[in-house]
């Protein structure tokens, strides 16, 4: 096939259009048509993701876990996948820490500027932080009590109560592998018929990719920019420094840590493995949501990787739920950058506290747009910042939404590889067939 009819060649020369684009339409004060005629296409691509994200779960992760033979195979395959993502969350919290504390981006923003940040986002800060202020009013156990849905049609209706979806997924597959198998086969197939079609609807709406990433690009460039796109360098010039600490952790993550995992732990080439993934990311970047990206992520790991559906169905959206490393990452940089900006110490434990509170936030944060930044109030208001801090990030915020997402995807495919590799559910043919189409 030529390298132009591939899916993730033409995601991304979408999106390089839509760049392009949205620079020229923020310069051309064209924001009024882009909105009302092209980010609606876009809009729409997000919509039929998010539209197949909770059917995919329920149906892949009931599959995936009563396919196993047994609870014994369940808690081995779901012990090794907690392990490897809470230790990759935690080395992404250190290479996070690590960059910020060594750079110092804090100090390269000029007084005018931040006054200028703080001003112009008073409105979004003071959203978050009443968010910031329900999650910390909770108790220590609410996690877990907001784990267990009260009614799980209700759960299955909203893409932000995604664990809920999991929590019942693991339930059914659990009982589904109690009950005889006379009686769990026609509500399994049910599943894996559900599967199947969910599946080939996500092949369906991948051939609209480009067309969506091109309207969800040129929209964000467009709001991005606003009705003073004179002031986008000014603004990406006094944050390109945090931006690119934030860049080069999320690249240490993803082509060091990574890729460590996968040359050592997992028979794959390199380059078979970052071909693989490549359309995921893409779309992950497009739609900074991880379970929109989902649907993606559960075809790119099958069809390009040779990761099996029983490893693939459970793992992935798990991922999708508890892994965000990216996030994390962020919020490491980010709380660290405000407290410099702002002229505030942070002493040891004040650093050890955002690692333990990055880490579980990980865990709870939604797979939607822009919620890391709700846990990142949450962070700062606990080791004494200002929340107001974060107007100094939210304009370049989107961006490295956009990029953090992509990472915490990478991450989600390299565990569900590994996994695969350690069950001997991992068919190197199939990278190896990928990567030469």
């Amino acid at each position: 096939m030529p390298w132009y009819r591939r899916s993730h060649w033409r995601i991304l020369i979408a999106l390089g259009f839509g760049l392009c684009y949205g620079v020229v339409a923020a310069y051309a004060g064209w924001q009024d048509f882009t909105a009302a005629w092209i980010a609606p296409f876009g809009t729409i691509f997000f919509r039929l993701l998010l539209l197949v994200a909770v059917p995919l779960v329920l149906a892949s992760l009931v599959s995936g876990i009563a396919s196993l033979s047994d609870l014994n195979e369940l808690s081995r395959i779901g012990g090794k996948t907690i392990a490897i993502y809470l230790a990759t969350t935690l080395v992404a919290l250190l290479i996070g820490l690590t960059l910020v504390n060594v750079l110092n981006p804090g100090s390269y923003v000029p007084g005018s500027v931040r006054l200028g940040l703080q001003q112009t986002y008073a409105s979004d800060v003071t959203e978050r932080e009443q968010l910031a202020v329900e999650a910390t009013e909770r108790g220590p156990l609410q996690p877990l009590v907001d784990m267990v849905p009260e009614n799980m049609f209700f759960a299955a209706s909203d893409n932000r109560r995604m664990l809920n979806v999991v929590f019942i997924a693991l339930l059914l597959g659990v009982a589904l592998i109690l009950v005889p198998n006379a009686k769990a086969a026609p509500l399994l197939a049910l599943f894996e018929s559900l599967d199947a079609v969910i599946i080939k609807i996500v092949e369906l709406v991948i051939l609209a990719a480009p067309i969506g990433v091109f309207g969800l690009i040129a929209d964000t460039v467009t709001r991005v920019a606003g009705d003073s796109p004179a002031d986008v360098p000014q603004l990406l010039g006094a944050l390109g420094f945090y931006s690119l600490t934030v860049l080069v952790g999320l690249a240490i993550q993803i082509f060091f840590t990574y890729a460590l995992l996968v040359r050592l732990l997992t028979p794959l080439r390199l380059r078979s493995f970052f071909a693989g993934v490549a359309q995921a990311q893409l779309v992950a970047f497009s739609t900074s949501s991880s379970a929109a990206t989902l649907p993606v992520s559960m075809k790119s790991a099958k069809n390009h990787l040779g990761i099996s559906d029983e490893v693939s169905s459970f793992v992935l959206p798990l991922g999708a739920t508890i892994n965000m490393d990216g996030t994390g990452l962020y919020q490491a940089i980010a709380a660290v950058f405000i407290a410099q900006t702002l002229g505030i110490p942070l002493d040891l434990f004040d650093q050890l506290t955002i690692v333990l509170l990055a880490l579980l936030a990980s865990i709870g944060t939604a797979a939607v747009p822009s919620a890391g930044v709700v846990m990142l109030v949450v962070i700062l208001e606990t080791i004494g910042i200002p929340a107001t801090g974060i107007a100094l990030i939210l304009g370049v915020d989107r961006f490295l939404d956009m990029s953090r997402t992509a990472a915490n995807v990478t991450g989600d495919i390299t565990v569900a590889a590994v996994v695969a590799a350690m069950e001997g559910q991992l068919d190197t043919a199939v990278a190896s067939g990928g990567e030469q189409a």
